[in-house]
């Protein structure tokens, strides 16, 4: 049996072509995929032919952001029905190593992460209209839009990254950088107790769904570029928690004069670092975190968003046939009117 698969040859090209679907073992699941969303990493791969020292090296199925509907389960699959809905978590951890029987599946040696180059050979994702996963990897979504259920993955980052923030009950937060992660992880510390979250932009169409997702206040550093340390750093800073989402060193840097002493920073987005302020992390006594994937917050995730106490509509911007993968590319880029484009595999 054959799928339509979203194939990347090398930077910038990207064709859809068949592959062979596998064999479905005994605990797996086929899953029929409906809706796919591009990610940061899809983005990096695509018009850089890589992310830092990750290279695409040989032909890869792209997407790791997905949801369908179960097709056939192997005879040994449990938890799940056929006809039923499912958010796809792309993480497929070893579960021998060090790191897994320590319950850091996210570190896991021998990790298998749908449409990661990081290995090779790569591991292809989940742009196609057929896939075989593990039947742990799929999550009920009950009766939620599967446009919605896409959106799991990177609300899974997000819940990761409060995790590694400790409690934001009563806490003044600032995010910076609120693209589909940083939107998303504002409206889970919204859920989360914060009493003031400060979202962080140079664009306005993230701010308006930041502010949909329960930001109290935005600003947009493009046109008040000056703002964000002139109004929070008085009495050595405003903010208990702040959230670096846009993998921009100098919105990194920027934290450290508002962010009380003995506040916490967690970097999400991937930066040089290089504007780190040394003697503000010590004389603050900032803790500085860094949060990578995720692992138990994937069900929790699903089912957030299955009952809509994260209500992921507001960062949904556009639905793009598969068959227009290119012309998805072209279209995320813009992020004066997108946020979270997704790739719809329905026809």
């Amino acid at each position: 049996m054959q799928t339509r698969a979203c194939v990347l040859y090398a930077k910038g090209d990207v064709r859809v072509e068949m592959r062979e679907v596998g064999e479905l073992g005994p605990t797996q699941a086929l899953v029929r995929v409906r809706s796919g969303g591009i990610c940061g990493s899809d983005i990096h791969y695509f018009w850089d032919g890589g992310i830092g020292s990750i290279r695409v090296n040989d032909p890869i199925i792209l997407g790791h952001e997905a949801s369908g509907t179960i097709q056939a389960l192997g005879g040994d699959a449990r938890g799940l029905e056929i006809g039923q809905k499912v958010a796809i978590c792309p993480s497929r951890p070893c579960g021998r190593c060090t790191y897994c029987q320590l319950g850091q599946q996210q570190h896991c040696l021998e990790m298998q992460f749908l449409g990661s180059a990081m290995r090779r050979p790569h591991c292809d994702g989940a742009f196609r209209d057929l896939i075989v996963v593990e039947d742990f990897q799929c999550e009920p979504v009950g009766d939620v839009d599967l446009e919605e259920a896409a959106c799991a993955e990177p609300l899974s980052v997000g819940l990761h990254a409060l995790s590694n923030a400790g409690s934001l009950l009563g806490k003044r937060v600032v995010v910076t950088g609120v693209g589909p992660i940083g939107a998303l992880l504002v409206g889970a510390a919204k859920l989360a107790g914060a009493r003031e979250i400060l979202a962080v932009d140079l664009a306005d169409a993230p701010l308006n769904a930041a502010a949909k997702m329960g930001a109290t206040s935005t600003l947009n550093a493009a046109r008040e570029r000056d703002r964000l340390g002139a109004e929070y750093s008085v009495d050595k800073g405003y903010f208990d928690i702040g959230f670096e989402c846009s993998g921009s060193s100098v919105a990194l840097g920027n934290l450290f004069p508002v962010v009380k002493p003995r506040g916490t920073i967690v970097a999400v987005g991937v930066s040089s670092g290089e504007h780190i302020p040394l003697n503000a992390l010590v004389g603050k006594e900032i803790n500085l975190r860094g949060t990578h994937r995720f692992h138990a917050e994937f069900p929790i995730a699903a089912q957030m968003i299955s009952n809509r106490r994260v209500d992921v509509r507001p960062i949904i911007s556009s639905s793009v046939p598969m068959a227009r993968i290119r012309d998805a590319f072209d279209i995320v880029r813009d992020r004066s009117s997108q946020m979270k484009v997704l790739l719809d595999f329905s026809n």
